[in-house]
């Protein structure tokens, strides 16, 4: 396959100067719009109305390409969004390896993921290989709760399974990822002079930093996780602070531990809560004492696909033709895969090479991108 290595370099890189933060990916939706639009007249370019449940500038994008082998066609899936700092990004090239020339991210998570996809129908197109008939959705927001993928209207799409090209390592594919809880629980004391009147007040943080110290966190076992992510609270250090609000996830790949540590962490905060006495020398007035509102929902269910699943079966043939083996792994995050697996559309994820993502160390090597776009290929050019 002759993949255009600086082709391919020269998309990624143009892509990755695009700010495009989650909520603001209007630019980086109007370059794909334009770039298929001219090069691939055959394509059809269609949007949703997603902008008013996602709260971006943008909607999904949906592009269909016709196919020209017989056979079901299938979709490939990317987010348009970066996490922040994005603004300004600047590309290093070293060699093969793309990093930031600056203090941002790079942009390889999604971005790298994009690219793959120009470049394997750029060549498909030129050595006019026969393909199964395919979908290209771009979603917005993914990296603020998979947004896009949650409101993307299923109606556009030809195809029933797919992949998406959304993880670290390379010759690997994810075929499970475990479901998220997110909770926010606020903690509601009275406020007072710190100096002055300290016997009056009821400190939410000291009440919620008890609560948090009773906590499971880090790996809990095997399959699941939980995190404390952002605690905010009080509004002087003067003022004994009468809220605190902490946030934090559960994950995990079995459902049935997923509710029992969701409600074990209920619990443990409650008990706190309940159990809270006033201390030596409070002034309180009757029948003052803290209160808790908890709030927990599903960020996204877990995917499991079977092994012998056709999405998968599609890609050992693709992997037989380029005679490599590919790594079937679980993995810990979630990703837009998670939701349209949960919609009823069997979804894998395609490992791109990408590594360090989500911090300024972030970097990804050509040759994984290159090497990706051959699977990507292959895939698309076997037959059923």
């Amino acid at each position: 396959m002759n993949i255009n290595s600086e082709r391919l370099a020269t998309v990624f890189t143009a892509m990755c100067s695009i700010d495009s933060p989650s909520g603001e990916e209007a630019t980086m939706s109007a370059f794909l719009k334009d770039l298929f639009a001219q090069e691939f007249p055959e394509a059809t370019i269609a949007e949703d109305d997603s902008t008013r449940a996602t709260g971006s500038d943008a909607n999904n994008l949906v592009i269909h390409f016709p196919g020209t082998l017989a056979g079901e066609p299938i979709f490939f899936n990317c987010h348009l969004d970066t996490v922040e700092p994005a603004r300004g990004v600047r590309v290093l090239r070293e060699g093969s390896r793309f990093s930031s020339a600056g203090d941002t991210i790079l942009g390889g998570d999604d971005k790298a993921g994009i690219a793959i996809l120009i470049e394997a129908i750029r060549c498909i197109k030129e050595a006019q290989l026969c393909h199964l008939p395919f979908d290209l959705v771009f979603t917005t927001s993914e990296e603020i709760g998979l947004r896009g993928a949650k409101a993307l209207d299923l109606s556009l799409l030809h195809a029933k399974e797919g992949y998406a090209l959304d993880s670290s390592g390379v010759d690997l594919l994810i075929i499970g990822a475990p479901a998220a809880n997110h909770f926010r629980f606020t903690v509601t004391g009275a406020a007072a002079h710190a100096g002055l009147h300290p016997e009056r007040g009821i400190n939410a943080i000291q009440l919620a930093a008890r609560c948090l110290a009773d906590l499971p966190l880090g790996r809990i076992d095997e399959e699941s996780t939980a995190n404390i992510g952002r605690i905010s609270g009080g509004t002087a250090t003067n003022i004994i602070p009468e809220t605190a609000v902490v946030e934090g996830e559960i994950r995990s790949h079995s459902p049935e531990k997923l509710a029992r540590y969701s409600t074990q962490i209920q619990d443990t905060i409650q008990g706190v809560i309940d159990r809270w006495t006033p201390g030596p020398g409070a002034h309180l007035a009757s029948g003052v004492r803290p209160r808790l509102d908890f709030q927990i929902s599903q960020e996204y269910p877990a995917m499991h696909l079977d092994r012998n699943a056709s999405v998968l079966r599609r890609v050992d043939k693709a992997a037989a033709l380029l005679q490599r083996e590919i790594r079937y792994e679980r993995a810990g995050g979630g990703s837009d895969a998670n939701i349209f697996n949960g919609k009823g559309v069997p979804t894998a994820i395609i490992g791109i090479g990408m590594d360090h993502v989500h911090s300024t160390d972030e970097t990804i090597d050509l040759r994984d991108m290159e090497r990706t776009a051959e699977l990507v290929i292959a895939i698309l050019t076997t037959q059923d």
